[in-house]
């Protein structure tokens, strides 16, 4: 039963994010489009206490900004390889920040986190061969590393694994993925009656941005864009956590489905009731425990 807090936080969440139903596409893409050219897309670190003191970060060019976060105080290990999420078409939030370092922290990492093109500007082909390159890099060097994403960088993240694979290039130790977005065409019907349930996505939203990110209908289907109906064979382990109460939920329990038929070990925690991306959100019982779940895999 999910915690008072968390209960809390799944009323208070789509207030404070002003999420609500689709008006028109055309009015969206304006009004994103709108707020794209006023963004400050700098990376958000308000939400990491001492961030200056503990991380030094460099910017690399992949075409497009990539942050290379560097503790200060520790060895590094391993990189932790950060796919952010918000529809392809918001950028970093300050708590991909907080739980990305905080992650890092527990598993002796350096943190990478590509400050992708997004959509409706951009679609996936804008930056999905830069993104897999990167990856690749980064699992090549000493101690590896762990490709991780939240929500529509979640399915991102698998994306870039699969193609990781198909290039024959250096792989990722590891996948984690919280609720991750991997059927953009929402061909599980299932998916419309979580719209009902669902406090923070909207089925209509997500129609639009999926097509934005395809950028056409012909895409919608592509692994690189749907990577739960591409072939989930010879991947990294993979540790996927979501909850019911999540608009995603059915594609993830799709993804869930045909990785066991494809012989992919890809451990994946339900958690009923619980909202989207609850594994990053703050001040909750749940989350904790999905933190400590997603340690103890990548130990």
């Amino acid at each position: 039963m999910p915690s008072t807090r968390h209960d809390l936080l799944a009323r208070a969440i789509p207030r404070l994010r002003r999420a609500g139903d689709l008006d028109t596409e055309p009015a969206e893409r304006a009004r994103v489009e709108a707020r794209h050219r006023t963004q400050d897309r700098s990376l958000p670190v308000r939400a990491t206490p001492g961030f200056a003191k503990r991380w030094e970060v460099s910017v690399e060019d992949l075409g497009f900004p990539c942050y290379v976060l560097t503790p200060r105080d520790r060895p590094v290990r391993r990189t932790l390889h950060y796919l952010h999420g918000g529809a392809f078409m918001a950028p970093i939030d300050a708590f991909h920040v907080r739980y990305a370092t905080r992650l890092a922290d527990a598993i002796g990492a350096r943190v990478v986190m590509p400050d992708y093109p997004l959509a409706p500007e951009h679609t996936w082909a804008d930056s999905h061969d830069a993104l897999v390159a990167d990856a690749a890099r980064w699992s090549g060097q000493e101690g590896g590393a762990v490709l991780a994403g939240d929500s529509a960088g979640g399915g991102l993240a698998l994306a870039v694994a699969m193609s990781v694979r198909d290039r024959g290039l250096p792989a990722a130790s590891h996948l984690v993925l919280h609720a991750p977005w991997v059927d953009l065409t929402t061909s599980t019907p299932e998916t419309r009656e979580a719209d009902l349930v669902d406090p923070w996505l909207f089925y209509t939203k997500l129609e639009a941005y999926a097509g934005w990110w395809a950028g056409s209908a012909e895409d919608l289907g592509r692994p690189e864009v749907s990577p739960a109906l591409g072939d989930l064979s010879g991947l990294p382990r993979a540790l996927m956590l979501y909850g019911t109460r999540d608009l995603l939920h059915p594609g993830c329990r799709l993804l869930a489905k045909r990785a066991a038929d494809a012989g992919w070990d890809l451990t994946s925690i339900e958690e009923p009731d619980l909202i989207h991306v609850y594994g990053l959100l703050p001040l909750i019982p749940e989350s904790r425990r999905a933190f400590d779940q997603v340690v103890e895999f990548l130990r």
